[in-house]
């Protein structure tokens, strides 16, 4: 998605560590305008598969996954970090190592949120070592739904994740993929 390429090197800033800072319009702050822009976007590329559901992670994903729902009239289903006293009855859970703050945690889902009778997209902002992405496919697979795809806002790339996903038969969509980044720069795949 050009736009979002021109808007990533307009407004990001690469920090220590491979750190990506969009927060003036996909993190912290969100530029909702462009946020339907991607979610018409996502839409388009997913519009004839039959999807019922959008499942995401929380809480950066939320975002790019609701602005696709209100685009393609999905409902979207998010894992929390944790199970917490308002999601009660029974999980699908799974493991994740979020690279951004190198912590392991369960993400779960309630069962009465996604059946076999579903076909999902999993949505997130980022994607770079894959590790949230394989927490929500194995949550797929739980609920036994059909897996249609995914696909992030921004894929680094150069850290191999969308990848080895792909090289695995996940068909991954990412709007925009870095191959380089640097303080000095970002080169987009083309």
């Amino acid at each position: 998605m050009v736009a979002l390429e021109q808007k990533v090197l307009r407004e990001g800033t690469v920090l220590e560590g491979h750190v990506l800072k969009v927060g003036s319009f996909l993190n912290q702050q969100l530029d909702v305008d462009f946020l339907v822009e991607m979610g018409r976007e996502i839409d388009r590329i997913y519009k004839n598969d039959g999807v019922t559901k959008l499942l995401t992670v929380e809480s950066s994903g939320i975002a790019v996954a609701v602005a696709a729902g209100t685009v393609m009239h999905l409902p979207v289903v998010f894992a929390k970090k944790n199970k917490t006293s308002n999601v009660s009855g029974d999980i699908y859970s799974a493991m994740v190592h979020s690279y951004t703050h190198n912590t392991d945690y369960k993400i779960v889902v309630s069962k009465d949120y996604i059946s076999r009778d579903d076909k999902i997209v999993i949505i997130d902002d980022f994607l770079a070592n894959g590790k949230a992405l394989e927490g929500l496919i194995e949550i797929v697979n739980q609920a036994g739904a059909t897996l249609v795809g995914a696909t992030c806002a921004i894929e680094k790339g150069f850290q191999g994740g969308g990848d080895r996903l792909r090289a695995q038969g996940i068909r991954v969509e990412s709007l925009a993929i870095i191959d380089e980044m640097s303080p000095e720069g970002i080169a987009f795949r083309k």
